[in-house]
């Protein structure tokens, strides 16, 4: 996402957005927690309802030509759902925290306005799971879709606005940029009061860029290691089903699995019964030429035309035969990995799968694989071994570790783990974010910490210094 310069019309209408944006937000500032939750819940079911939620599926596949119909109604189902569960009794109003033992008070205030940006692949539950989580901090929304995907983000928002009118509420809380553009997207971030940038890495840059607080996401490429211990059927079965789940837009979907070499043919036959399909040597180079096209400066870059298709469509344009029915594409990656291009994320239903020959050189693999494209992510493993759990938590530079479940569900939340309900993920330092955190509510409040004084409890030198004079001395 280039540097573009927005012209003197494109600043006003921003302007427009926001201004109309902070008169609705101050209304919303008033409200008690009982007001901001019955907004929420309104909010929510205009994006949960069976109604509503085909509207926007049928919408979204059919503006972007990416993803499945069904995958992407149970996404609004799950998501929506999982954040509507997350904020319910949560406090973001007033006194929220109490240390009454350090004379601690902290009190929850709106950020204010908050721009955020949306991508193509996920373009309505998006708007529709973080619109919740802006909405529990009082605040006010501006989404800037992907140009190619403006009415389905569009039609979302008018959802939302709906059911803020319905209750009484300001419908500003709620706005988007109609036609979308790189100038007026820019423009937005420098704006508003907070970002959040849920999209590709330029994207995520520009905010970060921008001069406004932001929160963003790093690249995916999600790793899985089944350890010599593992249920083969069960890893096979939701490794199968998060890679296939709306032809792999979320990015958390696998991309990579590490299998120990006694579980290595029989993980193949399993994948196979889950209708994938293995490819040789000969057609994975096929696949690679179609899968990544050469770009600017000759550097090869991940063709658009493949980004959440089908994989029957993607082995017949690649030259493949592969029998009706198939859900994925399997490649055997060579090594070492970062000379090998399938080991990038590939965000389709392509699965690079390589053994190892023990936990440790598994270890090893799926940190290497992660190093080289997608730090700071996700990674996870099938193992009932709580050292090796433990070991892989300890290594990883990974944000979250998903232990014997499907990561495009586990790593955003659901309803069988403890992880907040986002479709926005952090990943720290290590992919160039704020935060490793999943971005739900309690990132979208600004907290007062009121401190009130006690009687004065300072530690004697002894107390601190004792161990290291007994050790050392007490010359400097």
């Amino acid at each position: 996402m280039s540097e573009r310069i927005a012209t003197e019309a494109d600043r006003a209408y921003i302007a427009s957005l926001v201004s109309k944006a902070r008169e609705a937000q101050k209304i919303a500032a008033t409200w008690d927690q009982a007001r901001v939750d019955e907004v929420c819940v309104a909010v929510g079911w205009s994006v949960y309802c069976d109604e509503n939620i085909q509207k926007l599926a049928r919408l979204a596949v059919d503006e972007t030509g990416m993803g499945v119909y069904e995958d992407k109604i149970a996404k609004h189902k799950n998501k929506i759902m999982g954040v509507l569960r997350d904020i319910r009794g949560a406090k973001s109003v007033g006194l929220i925290e109490k240390d009454e033992e350090k004379g601690i008070y902290k009190y929850a205030k709106p950020v204010g306005v908050v721009g955020a940006l949306c991508p193509v692949t996920n373009p309505t539950a998006t708007p529709g799971s973080n619109g919740l989580s802006i909405l529990k901090g009082r605040n006010a929304v501006i989404f800037a879709p992907h140009p190619k995907a403006k009415k389905a983000t569009g039609l979302a928002c008018t959802f939302m606005r709906e059911a803020l009118k319905k209750v009484g509420a300001p419908e500003n809380l709620v706005q988007w940029i109609e036609e979308p553009t790189l100038e007026l997207t820019t423009e937005l971030m420098r704006q508003v009061d907070l970002i959040v940038a849920t999209g590709g890495g330029p994207m995520v840059k520009a905010a970060y860029s921008s001069g406004t607080p932001a929160y963003g996401v790093g690249p995916g490429n999600a790793v899985q290691l089944l350890c010599e211990d593992a249920d083969v059927k069960d890893a096979a079965s939701k490794i199968m089903t998060s890679k296939c789940f709306d032809n792999a837009t979320s990015c958390s979907s696998e991309n990579s699995v590490v299998v120990h070499r006694s579980l290595w043919e029989a993980f193949k036959k399993e994948l196979v019964i889950q209708k994938a399909y293995l490819c040789s040597t000969e057609e994975k180079e096929k696949l690679k030429t179609h899968l990544w096209k050469e770009g600017k400066g000759g550097k090869l870059a991940l063709n658009p035309a493949i980004i959440a298709q089908g994989a029957e469509k993607i082995a017949r344009d690649a030259g493949l035969s592969v029998p009706p029915g198939t859900r994925a594409l399997v490649v055997e990656g060579t090594l070492p990995v970062h000379k090998d291009i399938f080991f990038q994320e590939k965000i389709s239903p392509v699965l690079t799968i390589v053994p190892c020959e023990s936990f440790e050189e598994g270890l090893d693999l799926v940190e290497r694989i992660t190093d080289f494209y997608g730090t700071g992510h996700s990674s996870g493993i099938f193992t009932f071994n709580w050292d090796y759990i433990h070991r892989m938590g300890e290594r990883m530079r990974s944000s979250r570790i998903m232990v014997r479940q499907p990561m495009a569900a586990g790593n955003g939340g659901t309803f069988y783990n403890g992880m907040p309900s986002t479709v926005t993920l952090g990943c720290g330092t290590w992919g160039g974010n704020i935060t490793t955190e999943n971005i739900h509510w309690k990132h979208f409040i600004n907290v007062t910490w009121l401190s009130v004084p006690f009687e004065p409890r300072r530690p004697t030198d002894e107390e601190i210094f004792g161990a290291y004079w007994s050790k050392y001395g007490k010359a400097p």
